[in-house]
């Protein structure tokens, strides 16, 4: 078609103009990207899989990436942390011990780039503080441990490398390569063991969630006594090394079966979740010691898998997986007031907010096969259903992480 008025040329060339402007204010307008690993893919390879959502910073909505998922390579992704600069994403594979580092394109995509072993056996839960990634396993590694016959688990300690320092591997790699993890002088192996102090072999300690406090002073692993209905906190600082110390005085007692646990940004106040209690317990941090705040514990949902505070430390939110549902609770010098409760899918485990705007709410729904999305209005504490929210995620999501939108760089 040829245009020879100059008329036509005005409208088309301002019709061109608009149409651009609309595409760069729909770039502009994804605000965070939130990654959720699947335990189960489609194919099969029996991998797990990684859904890429993007979401919209008006509306909340979350929308898969194009070519997205993303194989998590490994079987039963359960965990996900990102790198301190959100240029990458790490995801524990639970049934093959393994580690894998995904390079975060700009658009959000995912490229795998390294994968490491864990020293113990089924990793559970990671944590990334400074320029260190804690790792915990279910069991000590082979021959202390193994599954047919367990004993309690451990955590590992991996250095996250600058560029300089990867650079200078053979063969060369990128910047936030996982490396050889911290060794632990006192045993003369790569991990440190959770014992239960003066239990006997029949005491095997399970862990089930780890944090960091205090930008990574202290770390802090809940679990129980796979022998008795007692649950249990333990505590270390962090040397400059990555080496980890016992707090004298843990593990500490703490409910009956922690399933959660989670601190706010201060590093002042910390929470545990117990799943048999259908409770939250709120503690006060001093010197990495835990004083149990006023109130404690506080009610929850049934059985409470997920917990996760906002930036400011305003608003504690707690997934509850029998339920189906999330709580809203306020915070005040570390006690909890229930704000209200909110339906997700069936049986959330995982929690995020994201780290962009601080205000939308996700939820990893193990049995629903989905993720739920909310907003966060933080003069009330309310929660509003995000558009077209529950989205789609594969089979039993397990582990939510995100980035804010252009946060990588690579």
């Amino acid at each position: 078609m040829k245009f020879n008025n100059p008329i036509q040329l005005l409208a088309i060339s301002a019709a061109s103009l608009l149409a651009a402007s609309l595409l760069s204010a729909c770039a502009t307008l994804t605000v965070d990207f939130v990654y959720v690993s699947s335990a189960k893919a489609a194919g099969p390879n029996n991998y797990g899989e990684i859904d890429v959502f993007e979401i919209n910073s008006e509306s909340g909505r979350m929308r898969q990436i194009v070519t997205s998922p993303f194989p998590s390579g490994g079987r039963n992704p359960v965990a996900e942390a990102v790198s301190p600069d959100q240029a990458d994403l790490y995801v524990a594979n639970r049934d093959d011990n393994s580690i894998v580092q995904f390079i975060i394109g700009s658009d959000g995509k995912l490229y795998p780039q390294n994968t490491v072993n864990t020293p113990g056996i089924f990793p559970l839960a990671l944590s990334v503080s400074g320029n260190f990634l804690y790792v915990v396993d279910t069991y000590q590694p082979l021959p202390t441990c193994n599954p047919a016959s367990p004993c309690s688990g451990s955590i590992a300690v991996f250095p996250i490398l600058t560029a300089s320092q990867a650079g200078a591997l053979k063969p060369a790699q990128t910047a936030n390569t996982l490396g050889t993890p911290v060794v632990n002088t006192s045993i003369s192996a790569s991990y440190w063991p959770l014992l239960l102090t003066g239990a006997g072999a029949s005491h095997v300690f399970v862990p089930t969630a780890v944090t960091t406090a205090a930008k990574g002073a202290y770390v802090y692993i809940t679990g129980y006594d796979s022998s008795s209905n007692a649950g249990y906190v333990f505590g270390f600082t962090t040397g400059s090394d990555g080496t980890l110390t016992t707090i004298p005085g843990f593990p500490v007692p703490v409910g009956t079966q922690p399933s959660a646990i989670a601190s706010d940004s201060t590093g002042a106040y910390l929470y545990v979740t117990d799943a048999i209690q259908n409770v939250v317990y709120g503690f006060q941090i001093n010197g990495g010691v835990l004083t149990e705040v006023a109130g404690s514990p506080f009610q929850a949902g049934g059985k409470p898998s997920a917990i996760v505070l906002d930036a400011t430390g305003k608003f504690a939110l707690v997934a509850n997986a029998q339920d189906s549902n999330l709580t809203v609770y306020a915070t005040n010098s570390g006690a909890l007031t229930r704000m209200g409760t909110y339906t997700t899918g069936t049986q959330p485990v995982a929690i995020g907010i994201d780290p962009s705007l601080n205000q939308y709410v996700f939820t990893a729904n193990f049995l629903g096969n989905n993720v739920s999305g909310f907003q966060l209005n933080f003069n009330n504490g309310t929660l509003l259903n995000s558009q077209f929210s529950p989205s789609a995620a594969n089979a039993n999501p397990t582990a939510v992480a995100a980035i804010t939108h252009n946060g990588s760089k690579k």
